[in-house]
């Protein structure tokens, strides 16, 4: 948890590779994902995360990736009060990429 009460965790702490049973979510919007984004996650823009969040499984285990860190943040604040197993990714992207973690395009 963060100083905000925010489920979150930083780069040395994500498995690599990713674990089939951890998966991941995207907020960022299309243009971000098509630049580059963690092969094999569920991309939602922030935006539409309320109207599709039934695409997602409360109970699995959920990384919430963005760019830096602040969008991927409030979702998993609002995913966590619908009762989600979610963490924030602290960095986002620019963190995963940092740490030379693979990006698929």
């Amino acid at each position: 948890m963060n100083d905000s009460g925010i489920p979150t965790t930083d780069i040395s702490s994500v498995p690599d590779p990713i674990p089939s049973d951890l998966t991941v979510l995207d907020v960022r919007e299309d243009h971000e994902w098509s630049a580059g984004h963690i092969d094999g996650a569920t991309h939602i823009p922030l935006g539409e995360l309320q109207a599709r969040v039934g695409e997602l499984d409360p109970q699995a285990r959920t990384l919430v990736v963005c760019h830096m860190g602040g969008r991927s943040a409030r979702a998993t604040a609002w995913l966590h009060a619908q009762g989600h197993d979610v963490v924030n990714l602290d960095g986002g992207m620019e963190a995963w990429e940092a740490a030379r973690r693979p990006i698929a395009r």
